[in-house]
């Protein structure tokens, strides 16, 4: 079991870059008016590109997954506002796909039309902001997996996993979500999220995460 002298959360976990929401909602308000807007359902997937034109994604309501195709390992997951498509637009998007994790409201639009209204708008500090968090992310989910231990990849994925909104936490199980990000195996998963839960750091109910009742301990 966990030690339970240690139960303070490392700073690591409360080093999450800071969403530049107002930047990302002015974005969001400027390309609206030109993109198709639509409800998805969940766990539907999205495709960066459409008509062999890569499109900008506008998240207005919901959540969404960034996979790599190949093993389809999760690289990421963001919930609205957010715009997906800015921060890869130099890169092939032929190995990356989206999935809504709940049913969700995006927009879509070409991303040359969407760069051509940022240009006209003058938009580029808000885009410079969306840019660096997004980045931020991406430096803090890599941080994550790559955790010097198991027990330290599962209790970094459960403090995560309580900050996804409620409706997609209740369409996922604490085990499936941490295994979807990492390269664990399923078993190990098990064994420390039954012993975690046994030891009153966390409230599972048929697998989902309800609560983390105190903060889970730095060592296992």
């Amino acid at each position: 079991m966990p030690e339970t002298k240690t139960i303070t959360e490392s700073s690591m976990y409360h080093a999450l870059p800071l969403k530049p929401t107002e930047h990302i909602e002015n974005i969001i308000n400027k390309l609206k008016p030109n993109s198709n807007i639509y409800e998805t359902k969940c766990r539907q997937i999205i495709n960066y590109k459409s008509n062999n034109s890569h499109q900008c994604y506008l998240l207005m309501n919901g959540t969404i997954a960034i996979f790599r195709l190949r093993d389809g390992f999760m690289l990421n997951s963001e919930v609205a506002p957010f715009i997906f498509g800015l921060s890869n637009q130099l890169t092939d998007s032929e190995y990356l796909f989206m999935r809504s994790e709940e049913c969700s409201t995006i927009a879509a639009i070409p991303l040359e039309k969407a760069n051509e209204i940022i240009a006209n708008e003058n938009l580029w500090e808000s885009l410079a902001k969306l840019l660096v968090y997004t980045a931020g992310r991406v430096y803090d989910h890599c941080t994550r997996i790559s955790a010097p231990t198991s027990y330290d990849i599962i209790r970094s994925q459960l403090y995560e996993l309580m900050r996804e909104s409620d409706e997609f936490r209740q369409h996922t199980t604490a085990a499936n979500y941490i295994q979807s990000r990492s390269f664990l195996s399923r078993s190990s998963i098990m064994k420390i999220l039954a012993e975690l839960k046994k030891g009153g750091y966390i409230v599972t109910e048929r697998g989902v995460l309800k609560q983390i009742q105190q903060n889970i301990p730095l060592k296992y």
